[in-house]
């Protein structure tokens, strides 16, 4: 199994670079290729401050490719959640580390719109004083 960089997947996604999103490609292509939930969370903060990408663009890039047969994700049931959380409106990051917590009964924060957020997700997130 190949692992892929944020650069790789960004090649691949935006394709500013022919030359380059062609090797991405490939990469890809030849399969297995393991994809850290790290470099999604890279890659969906440069696809949204570098490139200018909408939060429903991102999503959607970003669960397309994690839905390609040849792709493994690290932790995919809870990049799963966090891609239909970041859907429903939060940040990627933030529905990520939330998701990312299972084994956690309380995710403490300081963010109150993280915790309305979570509420209406019926998860738990505690804001703290």
């Amino acid at each position: 199994m190949k692992g892929v960089d944020t650069n790789v997947l960004v090649r691949l996604l935006v394709r500013d670079d022919v030359g380059q999103a062609r090797r991405a490609r490939a990469i890809v292509e030849g399969g297995p290729v393991w994809i850290p939930k790290t470099v999604l969370l890279e890659t969906e903060w440069v696809l949204r401050y570098t490139y200018g990408f909408e939060r429903a663009a991102v999503n959607q890039a970003l669960a397309k490719v994690c839905g390609l047969p040849q792709v493994v994700v690290e932790d995919a049931m809870n990049v799963a959640q966090a891609l239909s959380w970041h859907a429903g409106g939060f940040d990627f990051a933030d529905a990520l580390h939330l998701a990312s917590s299972p084994g956690a009964r309380v995710f403490y924060t300081f963010d109150r719109s993280l915790v309305r957020k979570a509420r209406k997700a019926n998860a738990v997130a505690v804001e703290l004083p």
